[in-house]
């Protein structure tokens, strides 16, 4: 099964990364979490350095455009399949850089694709 990064993970329940760490343990899925805090969010460890994410498959954004610029490389670096984009983390710009790198662009709800089996 694919391994999905949750990128912008937040220690807070009620975020929707969160959530999302959740759902995707939930549907067992292999999940990994990166953020700006270390923690523990439902047994998965949030890591602060992009240096420590294994080879992953998936990467659903948390974070909105204007923080993403400063990620774009670390991102294309992990050489992701698809990189899906979360509501208000939509990007054009970021769009046409990943698929200039042979990555897949899917601009849709995580949650939702979790809760209605299209994940």
């Amino acid at each position: 099964m694919e391994t999905t990064l949750v990128f912008g993970a937040s220690l807070k329940p009620n975020r929707y990364s969160n959530m999302a760490i959740k759902r995707l343990q939930e549907k067992n899925v292999p999940t990994v979490a990166y953020g700006l805090k270390a923690g523990l969010v439902h047994s998965i460890q949030i890591t602060t350095n992009l240096a420590e994410i294994p080879k992953i498959d998936v990467v659903t954004l948390y974070i909105n455009p204007s923080r993403q610029k400063e990620f774009y490389q670390d991102i294309i670096n992990l050489e992701p399949r698809k990189v899906i984009f979360n509501p208000g983390t939509e990007n054009p710009e970021f769009y046409e850089l990943l698929k200039v790198h042979g990555i897949e662009v899917q601009v849709a709800c995580t949650l939702v694709l979790l809760a209605t089996n299209q994940y």
